[in-house]
């Protein structure tokens, strides 16, 4: 069975200076029917206007992993890390017992555009911890490119989660096959472009849920960013 859920059926939430959509509850956004999607608890779509940003914060328990569009992102947590992401880059935080940390568009002018998700951990009390990656577009043209997963195999960060993540960029001729195990659901966001899942015509935005399906095509991509949730 697949599901979409389109793009303007998100939460949404314009601070100015942040411009967000939330395909689950979050904040001042209540949908019962979308809390969450196995251990996927929030993937909210951000945009950042240039020199703003998220002051000092706190998170526990949920692993948080930032996938950048477009523009830059400044990182500084309570664990000592520092560093500025930029598209390509994937950077995961286990909150575990706690950790403190802000987030600023690293651009005075261009605005950041980014993907902001949090799984829900195995288990509770966890250690926290970071790890960054980068994944070149050459990783992802016309493939689905693991980018985090519980064991961080094939180079992917590491998530105290029953979830895996896949990047894919997806355009014209290029087509996509992904099996899907017994027993396991896919959540696909389309970042950015469009694209055909399964038959079904998703633009920028637009989501699929996936279940009780074998597998996952994606075909008749137009500049096509996508990610892939493997989920319990």
């Amino acid at each position: 069975m697949l599901t979409i859920r389109h793009a303007n059926e998100r939460g949404h939430a314009n601070h100015g200076w942040l411009d967000s959509y939330h395909s689950f509850s979050f904040a001042d956004y209540f949908d019962e029917a979308h809390m969450h999607y196995g251990a996927l608890r929030v993937l909210n779509d951000d945009r950042i206007a240039g020199g703003q940003g998220f002051g000092a914060h706190g998170h526990r328990d949920m692993e948080i992993v930032t996938y950048v569009l477009s523009g830059a992102l400044a990182h500084r947590d309570s664990m000592g890390n520092g560093s500025t992401i930029r598209p390509g880059d994937v950077q995961r935080m286990s909150a575990g017992t706690g950790v403190m940390h802000s987030e600023f568009n690293g651009s005075k002018d261009e605005e950041a555009h980014l993907l902001q998700i949090w799984l829900l951990p195995r288990e509770r009390g966890g250690a926290p911890g970071y790890e960054e990656k980068r994944f070149d577009d050459a990783d992802k043209r016309g493939r689905l490119r693991l980018i985090a997963s519980p064991d961080g195999r094939d180079g992917s960060v590491t998530v105290q989660s029953d979830a895996s993540i896949f990047a894919a960029l997806v355009d014209g001729e290029e087509r996509i096959e992904h099996a899907v195990p017994a027993g396991r659901r896919v959540y696909l966001h389309v970042a950015r472009g469009a694209l055909e899942v399964n038959g079904q015509r998703l633009e920028a935005g637009d989501a699929a849920l996936i279940e009780a399906e074998p597998g996952v095509t994606l075909a008749g991509g137009e500049a096509a960013e996508v990610l892939l949730f493997d989920l319990a």
